[in-house]
Parts: C-alpha cells; sequence; structure tokens
C-alpha cells in the first residue's frame, strides 16, 4: 500500500526490534489495551503468533521517502464469511513523526485496501473512553458509533471500557466521494 507519504506493507521479522521499543513507550501504550512491561520477546510470540493465524495480519507503516518505520497496524478478526476486519492498533511511534497526519494518512490508505482490494464490507475498530483525539480522528474519517463496550478491555489486570465504531462499505465511498 502506497500514498503520498507512507507505504504500508507486511512486517517482517526484523520489524520486531521497533515494535519491542515503541511499545514500552508510554505515548504510544497511554490508550492501548497493552500491559505495561512489554518484552522483545512478547512483541516476538505475538508477531509469531500472527503469522500462523489467518484471521490476523501485521503491518509496518514507513515513511515513503527513507523506508523508515514509524508505525504499526494490527489487524485482527479477518472474517473472509462476513467480508469484516478489526482494526486492533494503530499507531505513529516516534514524537517526531506525530502531529504531521501520518496516522490519518496511514489510516485512509489501509481503509482502501481493506474496501476495495480486500472487498470488505466491514472494518471496525474501537477505542478507550479517554482517547479523545482517536474518537474526533475516526469521526472525521467516517466511522459510526456503535456504542460502549462494557469491561471488554483489560491493562495491567483493571477492565476497561471501549467504545466500537465501525465504517460499511458504503460509508467509506461516502467519505471519499465529500472530501
Amino acid at each position: 500500500m502506497e500514498s503520498k507519504n507512507l507505504i504500508i506493507r507486511h512486517a517482517v521479522f526484523e520489524d520486531c526490534r521497533y515494535f519491542a521499543q515503541w511499545e514500552v513507550m508510554p505515548e504510544v501504550t497511554e490508550f492501548f489495551t497493552m500491559d505495561e512491561g512489554l518484552t522483545y520477546e512478547d512483541v516476538v510470540t505475538e508477531f509469531i503468533k500472527c503469522k500462523i493465524d489467518p484471521s490476523k495480519e501485521i503491518f509496518t507503516i514507513c515513511l515513503k521517502e527513507t523506508d523508515e518505520p514509524i508505525g504499526k497496524l494490527f489487524i485482527t478478526n479477518i472474517n473472509d464469511k462476513c467480508d469484516s476486519l478489526d482494526i486492533t492498533r494503530i499507531y505513529i511511534a516516534p514524537k517526531l513523526n506525530r502531529g504531521k497526519g501520518y496516522g490519518e494518512e496511514a489510516l485512509r490508505l489501509f481503509l482502501e485496501y481493506a474496501f476495495i482490494n480486500m472487498h470488505r464490507e466491514r472494518v471496525t475498530l474501537d477505542y478507550m473512553t479517554k482517547n479523545i483525539i482517536a474518537q474526533q480522528l475516526y469521526q472525521k474519517i467516517g466511522f459510526k458509533r456503535e456504542g460502549t463496550m462494557r469491561n471488554s478491555g483489560k491493562k495491567n489486570g483493571k477492565y476497561l471500557d471501549l467504545i466500537l465504531m465501525s465504517m460499511l462499505r458504503a460509508d467509506y465511498y461516502e467519505s471519499i466521494h465529500d472530501r
């Protein structure tokens, strides 16, 4: 997948070193259901499990100009029967690459891939109730709020509520028409 500033490619084993560095950064983990203290081994284990599970995929978000990895996109619940998938985690990690619109660009690029190339009917994602930045981005892009999933996430042993949002294929085409 390629856009003006980004390339999104399937993650390779070597990317685990970036993910391990990023997924201990408070600015990355604050709004994800990742426990504190993840290790390189934890990241590698998740990567290997995803490689053998056809319902999951991990992508690396890279700057097009330098091919430098700057983020991660983790997809789960890929369901070919229902033509659906979940965006479980998407982030831009290094602070110097945040606030430049790369997260929005990556999300829009992936949605194009999901609806056009993968022929999905429905894409879902969720976010922690306190993550107002994510809420505003997802609404701007065209996701619709479905509701609050009570105690559906767990972080550091504590349950938390997540807001579920979805986009249907028709919503996607309407959002690109309105741009």
